[in-house]
C-alpha cells in the first residue's frame, strides 16, 4: 500500500481557497519526490536535488527580484 505524502509547508493559510503546499512523497520516483501544488489544483514534481538547488538559489537571494521590497 503507497504511503500518502507528508505534507511539509502551506503558502498563505489566510483564506479557504486553496493554498499552494509543498510536500514530499518518499514513495514517489526518485526525480518526482518533491510536489508543489498552488491553489488552482496543478502541481509541480521535482527531485530532491533540484529541491535543493532552489533553496540554494533562494538563500542567496538569486530569487530576490521576485518579491516586493
Amino acid at each position: 500500500m503507497r504511503e500518502p505524502a507528508l505534507p511539509l509547508a502551506t503558502f498563505c493559510g489566510n483564506c479557504n481557497c486553496g493554498c499552494p503546499q509543498l510536500f514530499l512523497d518518499p514513495d514517489a520516483p526518485e526525480d518526482r519526490r518533491v510536489r508543489l501544488t498552488d491553489d488552482f489544483g496543478q502541481q509541480i514534481q521535482m527531485s530532491l536535488d533540484q529541491f535543493t538547488d532552489l533553496i540554494t538559489q533562494a538563500k542567496s537571494g538569486a530569487l530576490d527580484t521576485l518579491t516586493p521590497a
